[in-house]
């Protein structure tokens, strides 16, 4: 059985990462690790390391990526919680065994990482990623 490990990172919509990032590592000290591109989301996101978590700033790089779609519809702010998971194909399964509406059934594959989207319409309103380090 598929079990949740920790809470990844807290994802928060932004509309200019450098300037966002400015509170995280000016006011509360805590210092950017890196930038990265990623592609499949259309978006730049900036990693801030909290303890054994991140705060992921993640900005649009383009006009129809679901970043832009959610600044437009609802300004930047707390956009996702993602939650690792130590099998997300199990973790994907039993939820869908359970009724829980899916975005992604398969999960998506980056570098390093498989991650999925959990629909917010089966969470109460907060978009889960569920995230598998490989």
């Amino acid at each position: 059985m598929a079990k949740i490990l920790k809470i990844n990172h807290i994802g928060i919509a932004v509309s200019d990462s450098e300037t966002a990032s400015s509170f995280w590592s000016n006011a509360l000290e805590l210092p950017v690790d890196h930038v990265e591109d990623v592609a499949a989301q259309k978006s730049k996101v900036t990693f801030i390391p909290v303890g054994g978590s991140e705060i992921e700033l993640v900005q649009a790089m383009t006009e129809d990526s679901t970043i832009a779609k959610f600044i437009t519809d609802r300004g930047p702010g707390m956009h996702h919680i993602c939650l690792e998971t130590d099998d997300i194909l199990g973790m994907l399964a039993q939820l869908k065994e359970k009724g829980i509406r899916l975005i992604n059934e398969v999960p998506l594959k980056e570098p390093g990482r498989l991650m999925a989207f959990v629909h917010p319409k089966s969470t109460g309103g907060v978009l889960v990623e569920l995230y598998q380090v490989i």
